[in-house]
């Protein structure tokens, strides 16, 4: 039996430095308020990247109305699945991917949803690293790459140290960023740049309606294999409620905030104007200089996230070598992971370029939204209908575990949810799908998938044996009941 990730957290947190990684959070160690999860999703958005998510919408081909009508549809619906994940992270004081091993299997997760999961951090870090070489360039004339490297530097350095310094800095960065998001706001509406007749809504056309919906939709759901890293150190005692409401609530404003500004920053600039130069002739709007601010700003708040991606990556890279070979968590293993995300992203962002980031950004959403939306209805439903948040969580790390190396289970109901959906997917200039092609190109492929794998789960699990689990997780004694 693997006992490396339940007896590796009792170490001490020298200098701030956070000591966990994949491994079981003691209750000892719990610490903090569901509250502090809500400057992490609020500043989450409030970045480079959310308004560039704004500026892509734009170029979908609805006019500005339905775009915005379209993205706060897609950002509420989208968020309210991604909220209910960051439940698991209390409960079972675990990372959120590794949570999936007793839905996947032990080896299963590893090839299947980690995979996928890594390329959702790689490539959500490469449109943070074009964007962040973008924005220095801007600012000090320096080349995008060595923009890139110094960026991530920075945000290599807050992903070392950790759960606690990734809260207390979305925490200082708050307050500053609404006054800053406001004041660019305002200079976007009334600063003039608009052009007439912008707010007419003009017909509905539901290709490119649903286009924006699902992006944004897979946007907020691509915070998923992310949520319960952040809530896995608050006690076990904290409601579903509470944890659904503080990721929920402030994910969602922000993000509806941000998105429909970088629409409408978007729509005051030239044609094909890269998403940092658009937020920059905005913000000059309201004063010479303050696109420069506005620009300094959003960049702060874009390595706060890169560090979440680049902490991200770094446990799903930890995870999958782990499912190979026993790991030790600790600070050297970390060190590695974090350096290679970053080596990684700079020769994907390289590769790229600025010039095609709107291409990129937005296919890329697109692809990982389609591969995400089977696992969280699976996972949800296993969590909240299946096992109702028991879990043995030693059997978790032990590949010969009542879990299996192989669970064909969630693999199944994957593969077939994602088959389904296949035909009504739309990959803007790449495929479109039979189904959707008959409905004019339009995209539901979102609303087929979450249906179809969750209640394929569910019929699958009715075998297992859950009387056998839940006597475990009595006997184990780590787990509460579910509230």
């Amino acid at each position: 039996m693997r006992n490396d990730a339940l007896s590796a957290g009792h170490h001490v947190r020298p200098a701030g430095i956070e000591q966990h990684s994949i491994d079981w959070v003691p209750l000892e160690e719990r610490h903090g308020k569901p509250s502090s999860m809500g400057a992490i999703w609020f500043v989450g958005s409030l970045n480079l990247t959310g308004l560039a998510t704004g500026v892509v919408t734009l170029s979908m081909g609805a006019s500005l109305v339905w775009t915005v009508v379209a993205t706060v549809l897609g950002s509420l619906f989208g968020t309210f699945f991604m909220a209910f994940h960051a439940a698991q992270g209390p409960q079972l004081g675990l990372p959120q991917l590794v949570q999936s091993r007793p839905q996947f299997g032990y080896l299963g997760a590893a090839l299947t949803v980690w995979m996928f999961a890594l390329v959702n951090y790689v490539a959500f870090n490469t449109s943070d690293a074009l964007l962040s070489g973008q924005a220095m360039n801007t600012l000090f004339g320096i080349p995008n790459a060595a923009g890139y490297l110094i960026a991530a530097v920075v945000a290599a350095v807050i992903a070392l140290f950790g759960y606690d310094w990734i809260h207390r800095l979305n925490r200082w960065l708050t307050w500053p960023f609404v006054v800053v998001t406001a004041a660019v706001t305002a200079a976007a509406l009334f600063g003039g740049g608009l052009p007439a007749g912008v707010w007419q809504a003009g017909p509905f056309e539901p290709a490119p309606f649903m286009l924006v919906f699902v992006f944004v939709a897979g946007f907020q759901l691509g915070w998923a294999p992310y949520v319960s890293d952040y809530s896995r150190y608050l006690r076990p005692d904290v409601s579903v409620r509470s944890t659904f409401w503080w990721t929920y609530l402030p994910s969602a404003v922000s993000g509806l905030w941000v998105f429909v500004l970088g629409a409408v920053v978007s729509a005051g600039a030239p044609e094909g104007t890269d998403p940092v130069t658009a937020l920059k002739l905005a913000a000059d709007r309201l004063f010479s200089g303050f696109g420069t601010v506005a620009v300094v700003v959003l960049l702060v708040g874009l390595l706060s996230i890169m560090a979440i991606n680049q902490y991200g990556g770094s446990l799903t890279m930890i995870s999958i070598v782990d499912s190979f070979r026993p790991v030790k968590p600790t600070r050297s293993i970390r060190v590695a992971t974090i350096g290679i995300m970053l080596v990684a992203v700079g020769a994907v962002s390289t590769l790229v370029g600025i010039d095609r980031f709107n291409w990129f950004f937005s296919n890329v959403v697109v692809v990982l939204t389609y591969l995400f939306i089977p696992w969280t209805a699976i996972n949800l439903v296993d969590f909240f209908l299946v096992r109702r948040g028991q879990y043995v969580v030693r059997e978790i790390f032990n590949p010969d575990g009542i879990y299996g190396r192989w669970g064909w289970r969630g693999n199944l109901a994957y593969v077939i949810g994602l088959a389904c959906m296949a035909p009504f997917m739309v990959i803007t200039g790449l495929y479109v799908g039979p189904a959707a092609d008959l409905l004019g190109g339009v995209d539901c492929s979102i609303l087929v998938g979450l249906p179809v794998a969750g209640v394929l789960y569910r019929a699958f699990a009715r075998g297992l044996d859950l009387d056998t689990e839940r006597r475990m997780v009595r006997e184990e004694g780590l787990l509460a009941e579910l509230h």
